[in-house]
């Protein structure tokens, strides 16, 4: 191999361990409470689990109903800085709602996504 390639595959190999270390500081959702998917009486909690500390100023969630009503929550975060929770305003009806939520992670990496449930 000549030193042109040598010192081009080194970059690449430099390069995309430097692309994956910035894959992983992303904060991404482990587990919420209710599960996704999962049908359950009214919670009285909802919450949110990442794989690394968030931003508290900058993260949070939305509830919102089947008629894109948005229900309000007063969300905190976890003295660990990796949990996401709050209490709905009023008792959850039976229907489908959505969790749309929101994280800043302390590097300022933003990221978005949503988790599903129902009450019965």
């Amino acid at each position: 191999m000549t030193r042109f390639k040598i010192a081009s595959l080194a970059a690449t190999v430099a390069a995309l361990s430097l692309v994956a270390g910035q894959a992983d500081a992303h904060a991404r959702l482990v587990s919420a409470t209710p599960a996704a998917g999962a049908a359950v009486a009214a919670p009285r909690t909802i919450s949110l689990t990442f794989s690394e500390r968030v931003a508290p100023a900058f993260s949070g969630f939305d509830l919102v109903n089947a008629a894109g009503a948005t229900i309000r929550v007063q969300t905190r975060v976890s003295e660990d800085g990796k949990t996401i929770s709050g209490a709905p305003a009023r008792p959850l009806a039976a229907g489908a709602y959505v969790v749309n939520w929101r994280v800043a992670s302390p590097d300022g990496h933003r990221m978005t996504g949503s988790t599903n449930f129902s009450v019965r």
